[in-house]
């Protein structure tokens, strides 16, 4: 008699294993959603058998990922008080961190996204040193943390790094980050996972913004939302019902390569007129040079723009800001012409996504009550499509939160399927 083999439990599509593994998953999610929960409440809400509830519970129970938070007072005489049950946050824990221009952040969270220790650094960044003491200072003080908590790394499920530019996992590279000497280089990425571990991923800091602000901050569970981040330079970070929209190769939301139109007409301000010409009109602005919006934009354009309205500037565009607060002319003429230049980039983002929200973030892009009115005024001149705009809620930490936010779902993962 011949004998067929039937297909492995695990290759069946609704095997025991898949049923087991999908309850199991399901009440993980629950508990992490709704918090402390009875077995009679969970079996409940879910529809899944009492029995098989006490049975996932056990088997999530005993892999570390749950545990009893305590018991449900009951009236009188009705039973044994009903234990609760609750999603263990120490089962594991990610590291976020953000390399920027100026400065370095590093946070560490348990599975339930609490900070649990954080650190911030200055970043000196020196051309000529190339990446090496960047890779240097962010491990450092990853691993510091980590330490000062009490942990060992190897207590670390998963790390998210945000970086300016382009992570293209192709090469293992990171390309258009300019602001960084030496980040494109060939083999920075694999002494980031040299130092912490092979459960790294790479991003873009206006990337983990978008999904910061998406998660925790001014854009939560908006359908499309677009993080509008202008500090040194400018770029943006796309979030289509809750999930990063990158693009064919990573480079969807990179605005700063917009083509700046330099004889567009910039109405109402004397900044704006002064650099208003044509290109090879003697002008040594780099926005003209690079023909680009990142540097028509960018920090160093504000500072640009004040100087030429007139205002003595010896610091950044910090310094412009709160002059213009304090009712300097020049510094409000500057700010007026950098909303111009910034409502470009709003157009050209709504024509193309049609965002529900735009959130404006970054170092020059948190002056959003400067900047706001005016970019209104100047969209109203551009395009009849004007998306609501709104501050950012996360301020500097939005790239680090957005690490953690993006980390956690990584790592959420990797410590279920690990328990198997």
């Amino acid at each position: 008699m011949t004998t067929t083999r039937t297909p492995d439990e695990t290759s069946r599509p609704w095997s025991s294993r898949t049923l087991r593994v999908n309850n199991e998953r399901v009440l993980l999610e629950r508990l992490r959603l709704s918090g402390a929960a009875s077995r009679a409440e969970l079996a409940r809400v879910t529809g899944i058998s009492k029995p098989t509830v006490s049975a996932a519970l056990g088997n999530l129970e005993a892999a570390g990922l749950v545990r009893e938070t305590g018991e449900m007072a009951v009236t009188a005489g009705r039973g044994r008080s009903a234990v609760l049950y609750e999603v263990n946050p120490t089962a594991g824990h990610v590291v976020g961190i953000d390399i920027g221009r100026s400065r370095i952040r590093v946070a560490l969270a348990d599975l339930e996204g609490t900070i649990r220790g954080r650190r911030e650094v200055p970043n000196d960044v020196d051309g000529a040193a190339g990446p090496e003491p960047i890779v240097a200072t962010a491990t450092q003080s990853a691993r510091e943390v980590v330490a000062e908590a009490g942990l060992d790394w190897s207590q670390v499920v998963h790390t998210v790094v945000g970086t300016p530019g382009v992570f293209d996992p192709a090469s293992n590279e990171v390309r258009y980050a300019g602001s960084l000497p030496g980040w494109g280089r060939t083999g920075v990425v694999d002494s980031l996972r040299r130092e912490l571990g092979e459960s790294l991923s790479v991003h873009n800091d206006a990337n983990l913004a978008a999904f910061g602000e998406y998660v925790f901050g001014a854009g939560r569970d908006c359908p499309l939302l677009v993080f509008l981040m202008v500090g040194t330079g400018i770029g943006a970070g796309i979030v289509v019902d809750g999930k990063l929209f990158a693009g064919a190769s990573g480079a969807a939301g990179e605005v700063g390569y917009l083509p700046f139109p330099a004889s567009a007409p910039y109405a109402g301000t004397q900044a704006t007129q002064q650099t208003s010409t044509e290109p090879g009109s003697g002008t040594t602005e780099p926005f003209y040079q690079r023909g680009m919006l990142d540097a028509a934009v960018g920090g160093s354009a504000v500072t640009a723009l004040a100087a030429a309205a007139g205002m003595r500037v010896s610091g950044g565009p910090k310094e412009v800001f709160d002059a213009a607060r304090a009712g300097n002319a020049a510094a409000l003429d500057a700010v007026r012409g950098e909303a111009t230049r910034l409502a470009h980039a709003v157009a050209a983002i709504a024509a193309m996504l049609d965002p529900a929200l735009i959130v404006l973030g970054g170092g020059v892009g948190d002056n959003a009550d400067l900047l706001l009115d005016p970019i209104y005024e100047s969209l109203a001149a551009l395009t009849p499509l004007r998306p609501p705009i709104v501050p950012a809620a996360l301020g500097g930490d939005a790239v680090l939160i957005g690490a953690i936010a993006t980390a956690l779902g990584t790592a959420r993962e990797l410590v279920f399927e690990g328990r198997l």
